[in-house]
């Protein structure tokens, strides 16, 4: 009878212990939401006006530039101006498998290393300006890396200004053959 009574004041010690940790809650930081000054710089980055009222002419072009890049296109929702795409390449590099055969070797622990990574790329447009005369084209570029160990080790937004440049320099070209039908 002894033994049943320490056992219910212990449950109930660690019982009070955990509803009194559990009640702790971390407030969300002021600043959680807040852009940083990169932000702004990455949007102009990402996005470029075109003088057209042409949205689904933009999106043709947008989804077949994507093609084009060896992206296979996910999902679109035309109405709404949007355009999801992927791609997956191999992430597996020379010297991160050497580096983990020779730890696993010296140390006997297994270190995972970059396996497979997925690109996404999201396009998204709207009308805007005067009479909606104007289209604004954001496209951004992010990856997810995989690891030996199938579980995931990066995931990045992709803020290469060349990476942009050329998707821009593309799809303006893109758009003036659209245009054309040439």
């Amino acid at each position: 009878m002894k033994f049943g009574k320490s056992l219910v004041l212990c449950l109930s010690a660690v019982s009070f212990w955990l509803l009194l940790l559990g009640g702790c809650e971390t407030p969300i930081p002021k600043d959680a939401l807040a852009l940083t000054p990169q932000s702004m710089e990455w949007r102009q980055m990402q996005t470029r006006r075109f003088d057209t009222d042409d949205e689904d002419m933009i999106l043709l072009a947008s989804a077949g530039l994507l093609q084009d890049l060896g992206f296979t296109i996910d999902d679109t929702e035309t109405d709404l101006g949007v355009i999801i795409a992927s791609k997956e390449r191999s992430a597996v590099s020379a010297g991160q498998v050497a580096a983990s055969v020779i730890i696993a070797a010296l140390m006997g622990a297994y270190v995972p290393y970059d396996k497979h990574q997925l690109f996404k790329a999201s396009v998204v447009t709207r009308q805007i300006g005067e009479n909606q005369k104007d289209i604004v084209v954001r496209v951004t570029f992010q990856r997810i890396v995989w690891g030996s160990d199938e579980r995931i080790r990066l995931i990045e937004r992709i803020n290469e200004p060349e990476m942009y440049q050329e998707f821009y320099e593309k799809l303006s070209k893109s758009i003036f053959l659209e245009a054309h039908k040439i």
